[in-house]
């Protein structure tokens, strides 16, 4: 999965071909994030998304609903990284 889990958060980097392919990533994950209301903390510059998650709820720990996450922007990642080659 390559996440990094420290200080109670689960932290990746992903980088894109593009900022598009970016903008591109975080609109596709923006559904599952509405879908399950369960908000990453991340920030985009130009190609590259740093995303944190913690589950404020559970008092700001990993949970599952954060492994789910992140399984989910993985899964979208390989969609967008593969459509751009």
């Amino acid at each position: 999965m390559n996440w990094k889990e420290e200080n109670n958060e689960l932290s990746k980097r992903f980088e894109f071909r593009s900022f598009e392919d970016a903008m591109k990533w975080m609109q596709k994950a923006s559904i599952f994030i509405s879908k399950t209301d369960h908000h990453p903390k991340w920030t985009n510059i130009y190609n590259t998304v740093e995303v944190c998650l913690s589950t404020h709820d559970a008092g700001n720990i990993v949970t599952e609903k954060d492994r789910k996450l992140a399984a989910e922007l993985d899964r979208l990642f390989q969609i967008v990284t593969e459509n751009t080659h």
